[in-house]
């Protein structure tokens, strides 16, 4: 594989509602727009104003029909670059992230993702982002908390993200395994831990492991989608 020093880098960011953090985040990615990277943010339908707060700090905010794997699809479909990242709204980058980036598609890979953090009030989540890592780094699978990225010819060998709405991140791991083995980056990403915060860290923990197990046993993603959010 041809080393990407100098590649485009477009970041894709699926929102559905984030007014409480879409400027942070974006705000925060301002380095690496300075050092041109394009940002997308892709609407789901928000009614809170959304689209409005990120639109000074982007290069485009498009609409797209709601469900993330639709609108990351989206967002690589009206991207320019050669790397696309896909970041979760809630979900911040390490310093230098587009240098470790194409550093890591310079290795015999064609597709990665970040070491994780969750940022929170209880006090299993540092155990949780150990877990997390270490699944990833024996299973080769990959979750979007953790800032997915690809070149974009592996993006289209696979077909983009699968029209599921849930365990879509699972999905396309398994493809682009296919490919290549993933970069596993020690850098690590900042997601929030909101969703531990709010339902409490052992019954996530104990939905998330379900979710998954039953996912892995052939379950609909459609059945796990309407059971996670009956739940949440």
């Amino acid at each position: 594989m041809e080393t990407m020093p100098s590649s485009p880098l477009s970041l894709i960011i699926p929102v559905l509602n984030e007014a409480a953090t879409i400027t942070t985040t974006l705000r925060g990615l301002a380095p690496l727009r300075q050092g041109g990277t394009e940002v997308i943010v892709v609407d789901g339908g928000s009614r809170d104003g959304t689209p409005e707060l990120a639109r000074p700090h982007c290069q485009e905010v498009i609409d797209a029909p709601g469900g993330r794997a639709r609108q990351m699809n989206r967002g690589a479909e009206a991207a320019c670059g050669e790397i696309l990242l896909f970041l979760h709204a809630d979900t911040h980058l390490p310093d230098s992230a587009d240098h470790h980036i194409r550093q890591a598609l310079s290795r015999e890979r064609c597709w990665g993702r970040f070491d994780i953090r969750l940022e929170g009030n209880s006090r299993l989540l540092p155990m949780v982002a150990r877990a997390m890592n270490l699944r990833s780094r024996l299973t080769g699978i990959a979750t979007g908390d953790q800032a997915l990225f690809m070149t974009r010819a592996a993006f289209e060998a696979v077909g983009g993200f699968p029209d599921q709405p849930l365990m879509e991140d699972i999905a396309i791991s398994r493809r682009l395994g296919r490919l290549s083995p993933p970069a596993c980056l020690h850098s690590r990403v900042t997601s929030s831990g909101r969703r531990w915060d709010s339902q409490g860290p052992w019954r996530t923990i104990w939905l998330m492991w379900r979710l998954r197990w039953r996912y892995w046993r052939g379950a609909p993603p459609e059945t796990l989608a309407r059971e996670y959010r009956h739940v949440r």
